[in-house]
């Protein structure tokens, strides 16, 4: 089985739980957080969902500068429910059909780079890069988002099991 094949069920299936969680999001909470060193809500939320977009910097690059000339890159941030949807929804679409077209196992293992101003951050295979710095990395953030769901008594979707809110999958 290609690598991208091995993928592809898995961002499907991750991306739809992930989803579940972005729909929960209270827009009277977006500035809310758990402790003053915590990211708030509504800016979790947004790096949610720009992380699927990210398969197709990894596979269509060699290496991505988040600091081009010292200078961070914006991401765009959401200020409701609806734009973290829309948001979210755009860099799944990007992301899948750039899994979709990366059929070459050969280009999967090639270094690529995350740097800052120019500096080397970490370089690995793609194939790695995918399954940490994107999908761990998004399953991590959204473990987050569980608990400030919890936190504001807002139900919390099951994930690999039932949750104390839902008992199916």
């Amino acid at each position: 089985m290609p690598i991208n094949q091995a993928f592809l069920g898995e961002f499907d299936h991750e991306m739809a739980t992930t989803r579940r969680f972005l729909e929960r999001v209270p827009e009277d909470k977006f500035d809310w957080a758990p402790h003053p060193k915590s990211m708030k809500l509504g800016m979790l939320a947004s790096h949610l969902t720009h992380m699927p977009g990210w398969i197709k910097e990894t596979l269509e690059r060699e290496a991505l500068d988040v600091a081009p000339g010292g200078k961070q890159m914006a991401m765009p941030t959401a200020h409701n429910r609806k734009e973290l949807l829309e948001l979210f929804d755009r860099n799944v679409a990007a992301g899948r059909a750039a899994l979709a077209a990366a059929t070459e196992d050969a280009h999967w293992m090639k270094n690529w780079a995350l740097q800052s101003n120019g500096q080397t951050l970490f370089s690995m295979p793609r194939v790695a890069v995918v399954r940490t710095f994107v999908l761990n990395h998004s399953i991590h953030h959204r473990a987050q988002l569980g608990v400030y769901l919890r936190l504001n008594d807002i139900l919390v979707p099951s994930t690999y099991g039932p949750s104390a809110d839902e008992q199916k999958f």
